[in-house]
């Protein structure tokens, strides 16, 4: 089998990056899932290029590969999570979400990073989805033209509640910016067990072209609450068989945001359920 495995420094926020990032290093991780935020590597902080580059030496002497996320709660408004999103009404509030994606785009080149993360945000109240949509294309536009010219893919992940909640919400998207070549595809495979209507392997293999960048944890079906392995419904072999046969490269991150109480357990027990379930068993 030739998968990659990250985890997600979203579930390790106790931490220090250096330290997050030597914990697992010692444990056989190939990567990690970067979230920019305040944490660990502020991307509203001074001297961004410069803290990029320590992350960057620090990535090579632990031997890991890296992709960037963006879904850190807080870093650009302290009272609302995920606020401002590429849909917010305000153009001045949209701008500052699409000033923090292109400097993600920027960091991921520093770091050769595989993929930059990103989601659609929640339909604000009040907007219908014609606009919703528009807006949202209209958002994208300048950060995809950074990711063509930094060479750097952009994966945006379908995410429940979301107004891109789904693999046919990407595709609807897609086709409205013109299939640009800049736009891939984050499949998180819990949100594929909560809402699609194909199981999870079929998802994978139904994206497969556009797949960028992969996270994954346990989850229940119907229920969007990011679990430990064992603690949901996904049969796990099936799905890795799928995401190996399509060739997919890249990192594969376990997501367990809310877990980081008992990060550094977590990220100890996965990797061993996650090499046995890729052989077809379980640890």
């Amino acid at each position: 089998m030739t998968l990659r495995w990250g985890y997600g420094t979203n579930g390790l926020t106790d931490l220090r990056l250096d330290d997050a990032l030597a914990l697992l290093s010692d444990l056989g991780y190939d990567g990690v899932g970067l979230t920019l935020d305040h944490m660990h590597l502020d991307p509203l902080a001074p001297d961004l290029a410069a803290r990029t580059r320590q992350v960057a030496r620090a990535l090579d002497r632990h031997h890991l590969t890296a992709t960037v996320e963006t879904g850190a709660r807080y870093v650009l408004d302290p009272r609302r999570k995920h606020g401002p999103s590429l849909l917010d009404p305000d153009p001045d509030a949209r701008a500052a979400r699409i000033r923090l994606l292109i400097r993600a785009v920027q960091v991921a080149a520093d770091l050769n990073a595989h993929a930059v993360h990103c989601f659609s945000g929640i339909t604000p109240d009040g907007t219908d989805p014609d606009s919703a949509w528009k807006r949202l294309a209209e958002s994208l536009a300048p950060v995809l033209d950074a990711a063509t010219g930094a060479g750097v893919p952009l994966a945006i992940e379908p995410e429940p509640g979301h107004l891109l909640a789904t693999l046919a919400d990407f595709h609807h998207l897609r086709g409205a910016l013109g299939s640009p070549d800049a736009l891939g595809l984050t499949l998180d495979i819990g949100h594929c067990q909560c809402l699609e209507p194909q199981p999870p392997a079929d998802c994978v293999r139904a994206a497969a072209p556009w797949l960028r960048h992969v996270q994954i944890e346990d989850m229940c079906r119907g229920v969007h609450e990011h679990l430990p392995f064992g603690d949901g419904e996904i049969d796990f072999p099936p799905v890795l068989d799928a995401l190996n046969a399509t060739g997919y490269r890249g990192l594969t991150v376990v997501e367990l945001p809310r877990h980081s109480h008992a990060g550094p357990q977590l990220a100890a027990a996965s990797l061993p359920f996650l090499r046995a379930a890729a052989q077809g068993g379980s640890a």
